[in-house]
């Protein structure tokens, strides 16, 4: 195989890695940077400097994405420990799945597609209530 496919699994690791830190830490401030760090060094163990680049850029991008994710699911009642075990399945499925070749650079981006659709909805969840609040 080429380069190319190392480097999507590299993105597709650092998506892993991404939401596993996210489901851990919870917070965005803090696990992205640590996510970053951690799947740009499996990037360059898997492909030198560029399979760092597309790690780092995969765990950001499901950091980022995964964070509305797990703060929904706390505050509706979520354990931590159940939040987190079931984060941690699908960083195990982010990571196989990324295996695939091609699959790999796209699933870097579906957290980030599904944090971006959660943020978009929520503020138009119960609009009609704020208007009954004014009164």
């Amino acid at each position: 195989m080429g380069a190319w496919y190392w480097i999507g699994v590299a993105a597709g690791a650092g998506a892993a890695v991404g939401v596993l830190v996210q489901g851990l830490l919870r917070d965005p401030r803090l696990g992205v940077p640590v996510a970053a760090l951690a799947a740009a060094g499996v990037g360059y163990l898997l492909e030198a400097w560029s399979g760092a680049i597309a790690g780092a850029t995969g765990a950001v991008l499901a950091g980022i994405g995964t964070s509305p994710i797990v703060r929904g699911a706390l505050a509706r009642g979520g354990t931590r420990g159940g939040t987190a075990a079931l984060v941690a399945g699908a960083a195990v499925v982010i990571a196989a799945v990324g295996l695939i070749p091609v699959l790999g650079y796209l699933v870097a981006f579906a957290p980030a597609a599904a944090g971006a659709r959660l943020r978009r909805r929520r503020g138009e969840r119960h609009a009609g209530l704020r208007i009954l609040a004014r009164d």
